[in-house]
């Protein structure tokens, strides 16, 4: 999908680009599939903030996806493919042959009208759902499961792809985006093709109002704080900071490692770095 470029008629247009929804079909979403979301503001049950700078943005409703893709052997038509404010991803309404609609995450190449499909019997074919084990290997996958039955949980944002890359025992060997090897049980599920509007890493926001609108507040520099407030402040003039970076609580950030899950660490192949 294209990108679309303005005139420069301000400094906020001048760098502007916005993604042209030729792919889109429908401009409303199917009212049952939808709920309201509680905005938090970043702040906690006791009004306490908890998560910074964020607040305000454009009202929206949430759109209920199936990332189980649970309705085994039934084929389904696709309806519509839609913008969904909540996620990178664009979103296809699903219509089954038992009159049950449904939302999944719309894979690049699918269009209105294309039969889609789930369960062990489906073709390898982008949007159709299958357990690994059904799989070749080499497979590009995405909203793929890492406990069986629980849904798909990663590989779900727009342009991503996961490949399916050996299968042993019980296990399949997935390498993730992230260049991560990970095993994934063989009957967990997984959705073929790849994560569509390939080109929303492209999108240049242009302006600070427009990040406003995405519910983004701006986010403020230690280094141009005082002292009392952030390790990095204070010094004579504009100083980077005089040590490693850190948050404002003294913890190490910007690629200290956090991760402390020793549960799952035998099911890590290959690290990301």
């Amino acid at each position: 999908m294209p990108l679309k470029s303005y005139r420069p008629t301000s400094p906020g247009r001048r760098f502007m680009t916005t993604l042209t929804f030729d792919e889109i079909t429908k401009s409303t979403p199917e009212k049952s599939l939808t709920e309201p979301i509680k905005r938090t503001g970043g702040r906690d049950n006791r009004g306490h903030l908890t998560v910074r700078f964020m607040g305000g943005g454009h009202k929206r409703r949430y759109r209920i996806i199936d990332f189980r893709r649970d309705k085994k052997g039934i084929p389904a038509k696709v309806a519509s493919i839609e913008y969904d404010p909540n996620r990178s991803a664009r979103i296809a309404l699903l219509n089954y042959a038992d009159g049950e609609k449904r939302y999944i995450l719309c894979p690049d190449g699918v269009h209105v009208g294309q039969a889609i499909l789930a369960g062990d019997g489906a073709d390898i074919l982008p949007g159709n759902c299958l357990p690994l084990r059904a799989i070749p290997a080499g497979t590009m996958i995405h909203n793929l499961e890492l406990r069986q039955g629980r849904g798909g949980q990663v590989v779900r944002s727009a342009g991503t792809a996961a490949q399916l890359v050996a299968k042993e025992g019980e296990y399949a060997q997935v390498k993730l985006p992230s260049g991560e090897v990970r095993k994934v049980h063989m009957e967990c599920f997984a959705t073929i093709g790849q994560v569509g509007n390939l080109d929303h890493k492209n999108v240049s926001l242009g302006k600070a109002g427009r990040t406003r609108w995405l519910g983004r507040k701006p986010h403020n520099r230690g280094v141009a704080m005082n002292p009392i407030d952030h390790p990095h402040g204070g010094g004579e003039g504009k100083t980077s900071g005089g040590r490693h970076p850190v948050t404002p609580w003294g913890k190490p950030t910007k690629g200290a490692k956090t991760r402390s899950n020793k549960r799952t660490d035998s099911f890590i192949v290959k690290r990301r770095k």
